[in-house]
């Protein structure tokens, strides 16, 4: 049996550095960066673990600018818990301990969301920060091998988010807006570094709270000021000016936009960022720092054009985004795809030719239009036996493909079913 894994050394410290560094951070009332995992507990209270242990060792070196050396997360974690500390993952509330504690810490993290660098007394950056060295660079040749768009429509598309600094990808149903907006992200920050981007995915029950800002019970029942997504975002971001930071809304328009953007629907656009347009957000306390959103941050959202409950965005929210339209794409891309899958050359022929003469079918129904054609992403995961692939195409088409037609041809049953009919001929 192996034995478990040695906690990382680190030359110096001690638990009295951390405490002593504990200590300094009560004392003056620091703010720290929040942690985005874990927290260490001490005395009822909650810290940012690589935070303080970047305090800590500089204490134990006497050099305020030394780096701690260890990656956040588990190898830093397993050197303060061999100091005899507790990690604990972080609750989704932001207190612990009593009902005065709670309001005391909500009200120190809440003051805390509205701050860039200046408010930082020590150059600690925000966790993680250790990794971006490691992560390999994702360059625009790696993205055309995944997308099944142009070069050109590749580049308008990130001038648009480089320009608006906030961009919709909208088109119907798997038309792979989610999977695109994810690589642009990668495009812009270089790397696929996942602790830059934050994906939310908007509903009817998604509120302001739960994006800006807003009282939440505690364990014990009490209330507390609770951050949303937005603002610990930003603050990552305005902590680190000189890279990018990406939030990612999927299914933008199936929540009350208006109403879950709040202020941030005018400090969204390019010449109001920053602290000199802040505002100050309805929750927060009398004597809290404003709130901003910094240049550094960029939003990618996606739109589902062909959901009919959904209620159209209004022209003050458009003109803060610029537009890229999505379309199926039944051509060379996903062909290539399929035959580096062995997907049988018959079998590709016939479901890129009768998909394509669905999608027409579709998009000349008065009732429907080219928003609800059949995207792509439905068939860009084939089986790995290609043997299998016969059975793989007819399922998609029985179990996704038709029960999509049938609610589409709601009114006209017959319609719906034959032309499922005509996409299992022969399979």
């Amino acid at each position: 049996m192996s034995s478990a894994p040695t906690p990382p050394s680190s030359p110096l410290l001690t638990r009295e550095h951390v405490l002593r560094a504990l200590r300094l951070v009560e004392r003056e009332g620091r703010r720290l960066p929040p942690s985005t995992v874990y927290e260490l507990l001490y005395r009822g209270r909650r810290y940012p673990p690589r935070a303080v242990a970047e305090l800590a060792y500089r204490l134990a070196l006497a050099d305020p600018t030394a780096r701690w050396p260890h990656p956040a997360g588990q190898p830093t974690n397993a050197l303060l818990e061999a100091l005899d500390f507790t990690i604990a993952a972080k609750r989704p509330v932001l207190a612990a301990g009593s009902a005065q504690d709670h309001e005391q810490a909500a009200e120190q993290q809440a003051e805390g969301l509205y701050t860039g660098p200046a408010a930082l007394k020590i150059p600690i950056a925000a966790e993680p920060a250790a990794a971006y060295a490691a992560l390999p660079p994702y360059p625009e040749a790696a993205a055309l091998k995944e997308l099944f768009i142009t070069e050109d429509e590749l580049t308008a598309a990130q001038a648009g988010l480089r320009r608006r600094r906030a961009l919709l990808l909208q088109g119907p149903p798997g038309t792979g807006k989610t999977f695109l907006a994810r690589r642009l992200a990668w495009l812009l920050l270089g790397q696929k570094d996942e602790s830059r981007i934050e994906l939310v995915q908007f509903h009817p029950s998604y509120s302001y709270e739960d994006f800006m800002l807003g009282f939440r019970p505690g364990a014990k029942g009490q209330f507390g000021l609770v951050p949303g997504v937005l603002p610990l975002l930003c603050q990552r971001a305005a902590q680190d000016p000189d890279r990018p930071y990406f939030l990612l809304i999927d299914e933008l328009n199936r929540g009350n936009v208006a109403r879950i953007f709040g202020e941030f629907l005018l400090l969204l656009e390019p010449d109001k960022r920053g602290p000199a347009h802040a505002l100050r957000l309805p929750y927060a306390p009398p004597d809290a720092p404003r709130f901003f959103v910094p240049d550094n941050l960029y939003v990618i959202g996606t739109l589902n054009l062909a959901d009919r409950s959904l209620a159209p965005l209004d022209y003050a929210l458009r003109r803060r985004f610029a537009f890229v339209a999505l379309r199926p794409q039944f051509g060379a891309p996903l062909r290539q795809l399929l035959a580096a899958n062995q997907v049988p050359a018959e079998l590709i022929n016939l479901l890129t030719e009768r998909l394509v003469a669905l999608n027409q079918v579709i998009a000349a129904d008065p009732e429907l239009g080219p928003d609800f054609e059949i995207g792509h992403s439905y068939f860009c995961a084939p089986p790995t036996p290609p043997a299998a692939a016969g059975a793989w195409l007819r399922l998609i088409f029985e179990q996704e493909i038709g029960p999509l037609l049938a609610d589409y041809w709601r009114e006209q049953p017959e319609q719906a079913a034959a032309q499922l009919r005509k996409l299992l001929a022969g399979l």
